[in-house]
C-alpha cells in the first residue's frame, strides 16, 4: 500500500510504475495486431507524464485547437485531430498542429477542403461515420442515440467519397470490451464497406478498456488481425483514453467535518465529486475508496461523502468502515486519474486538488498546486 502521509491534501498522485504497466499492456497489443495506438488526451492530459508515456507511444489525438497544441508542444508530434465542429477563426492554427483532421460533416469538410490544400504541410483529412449501433446504456456517453450530432449516417454519404477524404473515423465505445468493438465492426462493414474500400486509414476511436481486469486481450487482437486481412489496404489506429490510465492513481482527500440528518452520517470534504469527479455524477457511478467497502453494511460505521460545494447533490454514498471516521481523516479515492483532471472545474472557487507523482521508487513529487491566482485568471 502507498503511504500517504507525504502527500498534501487535497491531491491527484500519478503512481509510475502503473502508469508503465497500462503502456507496456497497451504497447503489446499495438505490436501483436499490428496497428497504430495513440494517446487521446480528453481521458489523460497529465503533459507531466508525457516523457515515459512517449518511450511506448508517439501519437496523440486531439479535440480541440488547444489540445492539438499540446499535442506539438509536449509530445512532440501532430495531432489525430476530430472536433464536431470547427471555427474558421482557429483552422490555419489548427492544421499546423495536426497531420489527420477528422470532420464530422461533409458540408465542414468542404468548407475547410480548400485551406487543407494549401497547407504548409501534409494534413490528411477524414470523415467521422455514425455505425447507428453502440451499446452504451448511458445516453450522455452513447455516440450513436437517435438523432446523434456526432458522424455521418451511412445514407447521407455519396457513392463515391470527395477526393481528398483519406480516411475514416467511428467512435462508439465507452469503458467497453472486445465483445462490444466486434458487434460495432459488424454494424460498420454492414453499412459502410464499400467506403473502406476507398480510404487508406481507419480510425476506431477510443473506449478500449484493454487495461482494465478481465478484458479479453487474445480476442481483441484476434479481432483487429481479422479486420485487417479483409482489409489489408487499411491503416488501423485506436485512441484510448481511460485505458492509458486506468487504476495508475488516487485522488487523496481530507475529512474537515461529519454532520447527520434523518441517522444519515456524511463525511465533509476538502474536495468536490461536482467540481473535482464529475463523471461521478454523470455515468453515475460510485468510486472505491481505500480501506472502505462500498455499500451500507449493518453493524459498521457507514457514511456518505459529501463535497466541499454548496450544490445539494454533490454528495455520494454509502461506504462503510471498520472504525468511526474522525474529522482530520484521509480519503484516498481509487482510481481517479482518467477523466478527472481533464473534467475539473474552479465551480464556487473551491480548492483545487494539487497534482502529484510516485515515481518508481515510491518517492512522491509535487508537480503542481493551484493557487488563487489560478482562479482569478480562469475568470479574467
Amino acid at each position: 500500500m502507498t503511504k500517504t502521509s507525504q502527500i498534501p491534501s487535497p491531491c491527484f498522485v500519478l503512481e509510475e510504475d502503473l502508469l508503465r504497466k497500462n503502456l507496456q499492456l497497451i504497447q503489446s497489443v499495438s505490436q501483436a495486431a499490428d496497428i497504430e495506438i495513440i494517446l487521446a488526451f480528453k481521458g489523460f492530459a497529465m503533459w507531466s507524464a508525457f516523457p515515459i508515456v512517449r518511450e511506448y507511444f508517439k501519437g496523440a489525438t486531439a479535440s480541440s485547437l488547444n489540445e492539438a497544441t499540446l499535442c506539438k508542444q509536449e509530445m512532440g508530434r501532430l495531432a489525430h485531430t476530430y472536433a464536431p465542429v470547427y471555427d474558421p477563426a482557429e483552422f490555419a492554427e489548427l492544421m499546423d498542429c495536426s497531420s489527420h483532421i477528422t470532420f464530422n460533416s461533409l458540408s465542414q469538410y468542404q468548407r475547410f477542403d480548400k485551406e487543407l490544400q494549401q497547407a504548409d504541410h501534409q494534413v490528411s483529412a477524414g470523415l467521422r461515420i455514425n455505425p447507428e449501433f453502440s451499446e452504451v446504456e448511458t445516453e450522455l456517453y452513447n455516440p450513436c442515440a437517435p438523432g446523434s450530432r456526432l458522424g455521418i449516417v451511412a445514407e447521407q454519404l455519396p457513392e463515391t467519397l470527395p477526393a481528398g477524404i483519406e480516411g475514416l473515423h467511428f467512435h462508439t465505445l465507452c469503458e467497453s470490451g472486445s465483445e462490444d468493438l466486434e458487434k460495432t465492426l459488424a454494424a460498420v462493414e454492414q453499412r459502410f464497406s464499400n467506403y473502406l474500400q476507398q480510404v487508406k486509414w481507419l480510425n476506431m476511436g477510443g473506449g478500449h478498456l484493454m487495461t482494465r481486469k478481465g478484458y479479453d486481450i487474445d480476442r481483441l487482437i484476434r479481432i483487429l488481425k481479422a479486420f485487417k486481412n479483409r482489409y489489408p489496404h487499411l491503416h488501423v489506429i485506436l485512441e484510448p483514453g481511460s485505458a492509458f490510465a486506468w487504476e495508475t492513481g488516487f485522488l487523496k482527500a481530507s475529512i474537515l467535518d461529519i454532520v447527520e440528518n434523518k441517522g444519515i452520517k456524511t463525511a465533509m470534504l476538502n474536495v468536490s465529486f461536482a467540481a473535482h469527479m464529475p463523471d461521478c455524477l454523470e455515468m453515475p457511478y460510485q468510486p472505491r475508496i481505500r480501506g472502505a467497502q462500498s455499500e451500507a453494511i449493518t453493524g459498521k460505521p457507514t457514511y456518505r461523502m459529501g463535497g466541499d460545494s454548496c450544490l445539494s447533490g454533490d454528495y455520494m454514498g454509502y461506504w462503510s468502515f471498520d472504525k468511526e471516521l474522525e474529522v482530520g481523516d484521509e480519503i484516498i479515492f481509487e482510481d481517479m486519474i482518467h477523466y478527472t483532471m481533464v473534467k475539473t472545474t474552479f465551480f464556487n472557487g473551491v480548492q483545487h486538488p494539487s497534482i502529484g507523482m510516485l515515481d518508481s521508487k515510491g518517492q512522491f513529487k509535487l508537480i503542481r498546486k493551484f493557487t488563487y491566482e489560478d482562479y482569478k485568471n480562469k475568470l479574467s
